[in-house]
């Protein structure tokens, strides 16, 4: 193993942990500051809600994109390219003169911040085979897993320092730093001699091939769908701490702590089973956690008089596990369709992810808010699509597997009777 390889494995899943949070940082962290938006501005919930509606929206067409870049031109000068130019839209977003401005600025934000965890999928697959490369996702969504749940305090702590806008101004300090790091540690993982051409057609047709592999659908819904259930109670956080809950700024973490211990140690029990449990069982072993939570939400949403804490938030620790369980498996199998074009196959199902979250932000978050039980019903939904989905692939593979053991029986018995003497 050569010392650039050594560094690329001592470093990696930080790096790819901390790019990763970017993503969570911009959403959850200016939940605090919306009310402050708002009377700054004078915008309505409706309005501010655009605040994350524009970002996903934005982030969801360019992560169609990051992973051809970095196919073309190799993944460490995308990722690198991206984090500065974000660190710059958050400068402008910490000085947005008028409501439009900031709204602006978060559109950049979402063209950028998804660079370095769509590139950094194809990187572990670029360098990992195997359990390795499900241990390097598990251990990387283990450290990503923390994200949610400090943010929202964090951005309740900066709140109370310089407002709202300090919120932006330490998102911009915490990508400088992010950017500089990448720079310095990431070892390049995609070879010139293995890049492809950066052109309109060649990537339309890349993007078609894998469009019309039948498998990649019920993969890449269930992978998307599986955590957009889990989205909907964060996109609605604003709301349920304050309406459903009562609760004021500093009552975020009675939501975020649940889910984000849930998926740190489903990401470690992945990690764990890797190698030991199959592809098949890890994912079974999430949607019944998740199906789980699903029925304890809608039980609880049910016989409560009122939501109140801990109990109409506890069990989502139960669904942030299965997210974790299942997802770095269904990522992998995604990615393995397609091995040279790990860059977009990752950015095609990066792109589905993030219109399901759009459409929940954006849609079923202001529908289904107003209760804990819609919003039960409506994760509930988004699981059984996804747990369909799974099924479908499944059953899929079963079916190509017997028509190739059948291929192989009958090559056999044609090579036999050649070989019998007339």
């Amino acid at each position: 193993m050569t010392s650039a390889t050594r560094d690329l494995r001592r470093y990696l899943p930080f790096l790819l942990a901390a790019l990763s949070m970017i993503g969570p940082f911009s959403i959850d962290a200016i939940f605090p500051g919306f009310p402050d938006i708002g009377r700054d501005f004078g915008v309505g919930e409706v309005a501010l809600q655009q605040l994350l509606s524009v970002y996903l929206l934005a982030y969801a067409v360019m992560s169609l994109f990051h992973g051809a870049l970095s196919d073309a031109y190799g993944r460490k000068p995308v990722i690198v390219t991206g984090m500065a130019i974000y660190a710059v839209a958050s400068v402008g977003a910490a000085m947005a003169p008028t409501f439009g401005f900031l709204l602006g600025c978060r559109i950049v934000q979402g063209m950028c911040g998804g660079a370095g965890i769509v590139i950094g999928r194809a990187v572990v697959r670029d360098t990992m085979q195997g359990e390795e490369a499900q241990r390097m996702m598990s251990k990387v969504m283990m450290i990503f897993g923390v994200a949610p749940a400090i943010a929202p305090i964090i951005g309740a702590w900066l709140l109370g320092i310089d407002g709202w806008r300090g919120i932006f101004w330490a998102l911009a300090a915490f990508t400088v730093a992010l950017t500089v790091s990448v720079a310095r540690l990431l070892v390049e993982s995609h070879p010139k001699e293995k890049r492809t051409v950066f052109r309109p057609r060649p990537l339309l047709h890349g993007y078609l091939t894998i469009l019309r592999d039948l498998p990649f659908w019920p993969l890449a819904i269930a992978s998307s769908i599986n955590f957009a259930g889990l989205f909907l109670y964060i996109a609605s956080a604003p709301q349920l701490i304050r309406d459903l809950l009562h609760l004021g700024a500093d009552g975020f973490p009675w939501l975020f702590v649940p889910v984000v211990s849930g998926m740190v140690f489903g990401a470690f029990v992945s990690g764990r089973v890797a190698g030991r449990a199959s592809a098949a069982r890890t994912v079974n072993w999430g949607y019944a956690a998740m199906l789980s939570s699903c029925a304890l939400n809608l039980i609880l949403a049910l016989t409560l008089d009122h939501p109140r804490v801990p109990w109409s938030t506890l069990p989502l620790a139960l669904y942030g596990c299965g997210v974790q369980l299942a997802f770095p498996t269904l990522t992998l199998l995604l990615l393995d369709r397609f091995p040279e074009q790990r860059g977009g196959v990752s950015s095609v199902q990066a792109f589905g992810s993030l219109m399901f979250t759009a459409v929940v932000a954006g849609v079923l978050s202001p529908a289904l808010s107003g209760s804990m039980l819609a919003l039960a019903i409506g994760t509930t939904c988004m699981c059984l699509i996804g747990l369909a989905a799974w099924i479908c692939y499944a059953t899929l593979e079963r079916r190509r597997l017997a028509r190739t053991q059948a291929g192989a029986a009958s090559s056999v018995v044609s090579q036999i009777e050649r070989n019998e003497p007339g």
